[in-house]
């Protein structure tokens, strides 16, 4: 039977609120058994509504229920005797909040005799994919993931706990939702150089499960803020290209480590990124083989590693702030934009070409955000710029 329904009906005489938690009624003139249930979705109840023999006309006739403030079917319910009246309720739902659903025992007025907080659920799952970063190789970071389904209907308390790897007591988080539902902060205290064993429990009235134990060492998880100060702009007149620029992250200047850094670059009206991995440590970059006139928004990340002589790959940072430059306009005309073709009788500068544009793809290609000089690469750019905005110039008067 589904917990869900209408916030409010309307009963004899009154409307029955349904509270946004549950809490057990139970005045003097009536009892509800059993008291705060606790069942597993899809299980069936069986309730009694009991009205005190010494209350003035106390009868169980004209008795009626409600759930989370919906008047159930009166043919949920019977007369056990001149007391007592029974409620059945099968193939249970999942709670509707968290705090348990309300049953409440209403007398013919409409008032309210016995009430009882019903709490229908699952018990959690072993949690997973836990995750965990240090920003300042003092501190420590973790989240997960509740279980494959991951809603239990019922209040589920979940708490992170590690310890040093060969000795030491249990420790419990305490800083917990800092980056998510389903994580927590541990500030301080934290030793280098030695592992630790991290777990996370999930228990509810139904049961409790714990997930497996990431071992993990301080050194191997640390990250950084994102690359500040991301500056872009143009490569003199080339319209095919953007210089990147930015600094390292502070935070970790005064550790032992290196970084590595990724660009991801996109057009102004395409949410694809395309990204560049082999950037290495560098702090700059030229982007190559852009579409001129064209608006370009970049980003960039870090991920530092070797941290006192460590192993591990490192933790990337998140991407910094998009920036925004854009490539120059081409000059050069389009298709069918009128180009000058050579004079007759002058030997064809086709191949020449060719076998220049493959020089050039393959200095791009070798020099792309790679330590070698853009220095040949930029003067035959430039040459080809301005001869060949020369030759449109001047040949149309000589034919």
């Amino acid at each position: 039977m589904s917990l869900g329904g209408p916030r409010m009906v309307e009963g004899p005489g009154q409307l029955h609120p349904s509270p946004d938690r549950c809490s057990s009624l139970t005045p003097d003139t009536a009892v509800i058994s059993p008291q705060d249930p606790t069942l597993l979705i899809g299980s069936s109840l069986q309730a009694t509504c009991s009205v005190h023999g010494d209350t003035p006309g106390a009868t169980a006739e004209g008795l009626y229920w409600t759930l989370n403030g919906r008047r159930l079917p009166p043919e949920l319910s019977r007369m056990l005797n001149a007391s007592t009246m029974a409620l059945a309720l099968a193939n249970l739902n999942g709670s509707r909040q968290q705090s348990g659903d309300n049953l409440v025992c209403h007398a013919r007025d409409g008032s309210i005799l016995a009430g009882s907080c019903l709490y229908v659920g699952l018990p959690p799952e072993k949690p997973f994919n836990i995750s965990c970063w240090s920003r300042n190789m003092k501190d420590l970071t973790c989240r997960w993931t509740p279980g494959t389904h991951g809603e239990t209907f019922l209040h589920t308390n979940y708490s992170l706990k590690y310890k040093l790897r060969w000795y030491g007591q249990d420790n419990t988080c305490e800083e917990y939702h800092t980056v998510g539902p389903h994580s927590c902060h541990i500030p301080k205290d934290l030793a280098l150089f030695t592992p630790y064993e991290i777990w996370v429990e999930a228990t509810n009235r139904l049961g409790s499960a714990r997930s497996d134990v990431l071992t993990l060492d301080i050194l191997d998880v640390v990250t950084t803020d994102p690359p500040p100060d991301v500056h872009v702009s143009r490569v003199g007149g080339l319209e095919d290209q953007l210089s990147v620029r930015w600094v390292s992250p502070p935070a970790l200047k005064d550790f032992l480590f290196q970084a590595k850094y990724q660009i991801r670059y996109r057009v102004e009206d395409s949410v694809d990124w395309k990204v560049v991995d082999d950037v290495s440590n560098q702090t700059s970059c030229r982007l190559a083989g852009l579409k001129p006139g064209t608006v370009y928004f970049v980003q960039v990340r870090c991920n530092p590693f070797g941290i006192y002589g460590s192993k591990k790959a490192g933790i990337w940072s998140e991407w910094s702030h998009p920036t925004a430059a854009s490539t120059p306009r081409s000059e050069r005309p389009g298709p069918g934009g009128g180009a000058c073709e050579p004079r007759g009788g002058e030997p064809s500068s086709g191949p020449v070409r060719r076998e220049l544009k493959q020089f050039l793809g393959w200095l791009k290609k070798h020099a792309y955000c790679s330590n070698l000089s853009f220095r040949l690469y930029d003067q035959w750019r430039a040459w080809m710029q301005k001869s060949h905005k020369t030759r449109n110039q001047v040949l149309p008067d000589k034919l």
